[in-house]
């Protein structure tokens, strides 16, 4: 029966394929985790290269960052990561700060980023500036000493 197993594979009309998954891709996952120590550092370093599919691990505990870079989803990486050592972890929440346009726009600029980074906004009206509206914008320029129709009174 194992030769007309093998052989029935090749000749399957069926819609689907079980036996052929479809390959994960190859990225990038970024973790924010609370490292206080190196026991903390490799607590979480141990929990990440268990996992199937993990190449590399990075950890920067100065940044409370680890990066994990292999054939994984970032979902899984951070259940196991919090399932394996009671630590809370999210997603990288940062981003540089040369990406943003204005990084310290209110719920862009974040006090517990670490050095160089502000924090991610995905909703672009949630970082944009306020605007003056057009009767401030007449009362400022009404006195501007660029104004030639300005206040006589100055």
């Amino acid at each position: 029966m194992g030769v007309l197993d093998h052989v029935s594979e090749y000749f399957d009309c069926s819609s689907h394929s079980s036996k052929h998954k479809k390959r994960k891709q190859l990225q990038t996952v970024e973790l924010k985790i609370r490292i206080d120590c190196e026991g903390c550092e490799r607590k979480v370093r141990r929990a990440l290269e268990g996992m199937k599919g993990v190449k590399t691990v990075d950890i920067d505990r100065k940044a409370n960052k680890a990066t994990v870079v292999g054939y994984v989803e970032p979902s899984k990486v951070m259940a196991r990561v919090t399932h394996r050592t009671g630590k809370k972890a999210e997603l990288w929440p940062y981003v540089p700060y040369d990406v943003v346009a204005h990084p310290y726009a209110p719920g862009v600029y974040d006090k517990k980023a670490p050095a160089g980074y502000v924090r991610k906004a995905d909703d672009p009206g949630a970082y944009q500036l306020a605007r003056a509206s057009s009767t401030e914008v007449r009362y400022t320029t009404a006195f501007s000493d660029e104004n030639p129709a300005a206040c006589a009174v100055m």
